[in-house]
């Protein structure tokens, strides 16, 4: 599938969003943002650029995020959620971020809570870095 780049954007600004709602960024987090910047075609500097000024950021737009195809919103609702797993802490605020995007995709809280919940029960995948994205790119 071909994602557009708007929803390209918009992929990789969700994960920096939710990677921030934390207000730190562990390691973990940046290596996974990292893999899925370059597989969403983005550049090493414009990605090291971004990410060594995300938590002072007082300009990005915080909003949920709503993209062209469900299935794209779904991919990343579950990419976010395992870069809150990545870190061993889901916050609240990464958590309630997340809903709110899925209900703006047409998504029930209801089901997210359920991925999350699968995604603990299968801590070893989250190293593995087998990203929803993949199954669409």
């Amino acid at each position: 599938m071909q994602i557009p780049q708007l929803d390209r954007s918009n992929y990789l600004k969700g994960l920096l969003i939710t990677a921030r709602k934390d207000e730190q960024l562990a390691d973990s987090e940046i290596d996974m943002i990292r893999k899925l910047s370059e597989r969403l075609g983005f550049s090493a500097d414009f990605f090291d650029e971004t990410i060594n000024n995300l938590l002072e950021n007082k300009y990005l737009n915080e909003d949920p995020i709503l993209f062209s195809e469900q299935n794209i919103a779904k991919s990343f609702i579950e990419d976010g959620l395992r870069l809150s797993l990545v870190d061993e802490n889901v916050s609240a605020n990464e958590l309630d971020w997340l809903k709110q995007t899925a209900n703006t995709n047409g998504l029930d809280a209801k089901w997210v809570d359920e991925r999350l919940k699968e995604l603990k029960t299968k801590p070893h995948l989250l190293g593995r870095m087998d990203f929803a994205l993949y199954s669409l790119i």
